[in-house]
């Protein structure tokens, strides 16, 4: 589980567990999302609620992990810019150190196969 900091001063956190981010890379739901100037604020908020809302009205299948995403993190009451800024940092994070931890078992199997 993580806790990410939901406005400036601290006062407020969210936490955001391995299957929130999990959710977020099945989904790409950060793709395309931020404008090339970079900045993230309430409209690129807004266009992420309005994309995960139109995510789940148009699948025929089961969304729980996407609903539960929602309820848990981009619609909580915290939720403001400043959290999906921290959001967005921890989940490129997250992505980096899952790469490396499967780049250090690759380098694992191969030298167990080379011995």
């Amino acid at each position: 589980m993580y806790t990410i900091q939901a406005n400036a001063s601290g006062t407020r956190s969210i936490d955001v567990s391995e299957k929130h981010l999990e959710t977020i890379e099945k989904y790409s739901l950060f793709q395309q999302l931020i404008d090339s100037n970079g900045i993230v604020d309430e409209t690129v908020l807004d266009k992420l609620k309005l994309n995960t809302r139109s995510l789940i009205a148009s699948m025929e299948e089961n969304s729980k992990d996407l609903l539960d995403l929602c309820i848990d993190v981009i619609y909580h009451n915290n939720m403001k810019a400043f959290g999906l800024h921290q959001l967005i940092l921890l989940y490129i994070k997250w992505e980096r150190e899952k790469e490396e931890k499967e780049d250090n078992e690759d380098e694992s199997t191969e030298e167990t196969h080379n011995s």
